[in-house]
């Protein structure tokens, strides 16, 4: 049999990747959610004036509906924009090119500690594990997080050819603090299991404790910002309403992101974050990961407890939060439950006698399992989901806009929330303009604030 080169391989994975992100990108889901419509129209807005919506200049942390938005992926968007435009394509292709980053850095990561063969397979489990498909061809600020994140420890571990690795290392953490907020809760612990695990060589080579020192230094001043905005400002009343979830709780709402049912049967109920119809792993996936796992468990290695570390800490931040289990707060899980389902393959095909046999019947199991999911998604998805994407907004705002203008009086519900920046969005609305004419309401227990009307458009509860 003609053997493949794992370039060529690495290559058609890649090429598949794009090809299931792209479909349809501007299409399904159906309407830009409120965080993307933010996510965009701040960037715009930003185009247009240099500023936010809120006036700030350049900000590091933008306000938006008092959430407080992180740059990494809103800087991003200024980009695509100035190329494509304010529309769904502009806002989702960063997170397309993130996330295909995680393929790329997750198959060099696994390279690293295993092989070659072991990387490919994590790469094309990466590439149609249902917990990650939604999240990589959506305006999702996490899959720069965790590209960034991926990138940093894989970074560190090349220390030994350069101390200058583990500087560069910490300022792609930096990055994916600055991109997503549940990596501000593992970055630190990620740091912590690195220099356990490679305590003994850095301390023996002064080039690479020094660095480390350095690098620990600047990775401690980049917290300055986010103190400032935890301890001066709203953010820490957003933060403390999302994290408030009894002691009790805590337990359960860990061990819930590697339950069977959410693993394998039902996955995360929200259908922003998944389909609805399977869990967030296939049952190849599944399988290949309950062996992998069991496998390293037997067979104890440092870099196999290393990859082990990672998926057991991925969690935590969506422990903290009252909603579990979240697939997006616990995405930095996906390339570790890949590459551990990759070790379990590497792992179970020495049972048989054609290991290519072997290869091509699982492939070819694993794409139908993704077929399916991909034909659910492209038919049954765009209307099951429509009111969790807010579809109404867009109906009002995209195909109405022509009669928008022509009334002094145009009043719509808050049913959804947030309908104001569907407006802006739709409408491509002048953001100095819309700065003049806003009136706001006061900050929520959420921390949260809202428009109540601009420009003849008004915002608010219609009794039913």
């Amino acid at each position: 049999m003609i053997k493949i080169s794992p370039k060529i391989i690495l290559i058609l994975v890649v090429i598949f990747f794009l090809i299931t992100r792209l479909y349809k990108i501007s299409e399904i889901p159906v309407s830009v959610y409120w965080d993307e419509a933010s996510i965009g129209y701040n960037a715009y807005s930003i185009i247009q004036t240099g500023k936010d919506e809120w006036g700030d200049f350049l900000p590091l942390h933008l306000r938006a509906f008092g959430e407080f938005k992180l740059p990494v992926y809103v800087y991003s968007v200024v980009i695509s924009e100035f190329v494509f435009g304010l529309n769904e394509f502009a806002v989702r292709i960063p997170a397309v090119l993130y996330s295909l980053g995680v393929v790329l850095v997750t198959y060099l990561l696994t390279k690293k500690i295993f092989d070659v063969k072991t990387a490919l397979w994590s790469s094309f489990f990466v590439t149609i594990i249902p917990w990650f498909f939604i999240f990589s061809r959506t305006g999702y600020e996490a899959t720069a997080g965790l590209m960034f994140y991926l990138l940093g420890i894989y970074l560190f571990l090349l220390y030994k050819r350069s101390a200058l690795f583990i500087f560069i290392a910490v300022i792609s953490f930096i990055i994916s603090i600055y991109s997503y907020n549940s990596f501000r809760v593992i970055i630190p612990l990620t740091l912590i299991i690195l220099g356990i695990y490679e305590a003994h060589n850095l301390l023996q080579n002064k080039n690479s404790w020094k660095v480390g020192v350095l690098s620990l230094i600047i990775f401690l001043v980049s917290w300055i910002p986010i103190y400032r905005l935890y301890v001066f400002d709203t953010g820490a009343i957003r933060a403390k309403a999302v994290a408030e979830t009894k002691i009790e709780n805590l337990f359960s709402n860990y061990f819930s992101h590697f339950s069977p049912n959410f693993l394998l049967i039902e996955g995360d109920k929200n259908l922003r974050s998944h389909i609805g119809y399977f869990g967030q792993l296939s049952l190849p996936i599944f399988i290949f990961f309950v062996i992998g796992l069991f496998e390293i468990l037997k067979v104890r290695s440092k870099y196999r407890f290393l990859i082990l570390s990672f998926l057991l800490i991925s969690p935590i931040a969506a422990t903290l939060t009252k909603e579990s289990p979240h697939s997006l707060r616990a995405i930095s899980a996906v390339p570790f439950i890949s590459i551990i389902g990759a070790f379990g393959v590497i792992y179970s095909e020495r049972f048989f006698k054609k290991e290519s046999f072997f290869n091509i019947g699982l492939i070819t199991i694993c794409l139908l399992f993704f077929l399916n999911y991909l034909f659910n998604f492209s038919t049954e998805y765009p209307n099951k989901s429509s009111q969790d994407w807010q579809f109404a907004y867009k109906k009002i705002f995209a195909r109405y806009k022509e009669d928008a203008p022509k009334t002094n009086k145009f009043i719509v519900s808050d049913e959804y929330g947030q309908p104001y920046i569907f407006a802006l969005f739709y409408l491509k609305y002048d953001p100095e303009k819309f700065r003049e004419e806003v009136v706001r309401s006061d900050v929520s227990d959420w921390g949260f604030s809202t428009v109540e009307q601009f420009n003849g458009f008004f915002f608010s509860k219609i009794p039913k």
